[in-house]
């Protein structure tokens, strides 16, 4: 009997005598009542925030708010890029600038603690060991004690006021070492022993080997990086009104008043859609690796 053949039938067996859940049907009903609940409960705040963004003025400052328009409409919308097309700056610089500082430092950001965690995974090295201690204590610490540290450091290189003093920190992040790291470690070492003995250069095993098996721990670091950079405000390290960030003009809409309440709106469904397209798209292509990406030795 071929191999192919014997897999086959310990599968049909295995599926025959596959304990069946200790659940009545009841139980099942009231799970998944619950979770509809929950979702529910996640999803209202973003539908709201749309139907917010689609309601005309006197909608917006009705008393108790009604959950959907009565007349929807796009003005918010149109108002809004009138409105930043007027200023200083238009707001499809703050969109680039956005964009930009996103995709380069999450890119980066991949990229490094992928490079590094490949190295502290799989090999032995002098020091290796309490470089992974000293990443794992930086965990510990918020954004907002580091805050003056990477200040001081930025003024030292000269980049405060410009892109990389966003993009550095975010490529320099120690939550995305920290998981590909651990992550890594479940990778066997037999297939890059192989790949080594078939010639393969170590970066080619890293690229073309190790990174397809890891998708579902990079595309999880992506989905932090975009989340935190889309979301910048950069207030503190970005002066000039050119380099300012999305989330900044949506902050000096809103200081606008009661006038500027639907484009307030409009904007804040421009700066959440991205990050949630992104997770859901993310959010699939991990479902569909993680079967197939849980090699063991």
């Amino acid at each position: 009997m071929s191999s192919k053949n014997m897999y086959k039938d310990t599968t049909i067996h295995h599926y025959k005598h596959r304990r069946k859940p200790n659940r009545s049907i009841g139980g099942d009903i009231g799970i998944y009542i619950f979770l509809g609940l929950c979702s529910i409960i996640m999803f209202f705040p973003l539908f709201f925030s749309l139907c917010q963004s689609l309601k005309p003025l006197d909608e917006l400052l009705k008393f108790p708010p009604d959950i959907l328009p009565r007349n929807p409409t796009l003005e918010n919308f149109s108002d809004l890029f009138v409105t930043m097309s007027l200023s200083l700056v238009p707001f499809s610089r703050y969109i680039y600038n956005t964009v930009l500082i996103t995709l380069a430092g999450t890119i980066g950001h991949v990229i490094i603690a992928s490079m590094a965690a490949y190295v502290l995974a799989k090999y032995n090295f002098p020091g290796g060991s309490i470089f992974f201690r000293v990443v794992v204590v930086a965990l510990m610490f918020s954004g907002y004690v580091t805050g003056i540290p990477n200040y001081l450091i930025m003024c030292r290189l000269h980049i405060v006021d410009t892109y990389w003093a966003l993009i550095l920190p975010a490529i320099g992040g120690s939550m995305g070492l920290f998981l590909m790291k651990q992550f890594m470690e479940g990778f066997p070492m037999s297939l890059i022993e192989a790949a080594k003995i078939d010639g393969a250069h170590e970066f080619t095993i890293f690229w073309k080997l190790v990174m397809p098996n890891v998708r579902p721990a990079w595309l999880t670091i992506s989905i932090f990086s975009v989340q935190g950079l889309w979301n910048n405000k950069a207030s503190s390290v970005i002066y000039s009104e050119n380099k300012k960030m999305l989330a900044y003009a949506l902050q000096q809409i809103q200081a606008g008043g009661i006038v500027r309440t639907g484009q307030a709106m409009a904007v804040t469904v421009i700066t959440i859609s991205v990050p949630i397209i992104f997770f859901i798209f993310s959010q699939s292509q991990i479902l569909e690796t993680m079967a197939t990406s849980g090699l063991k030795d």
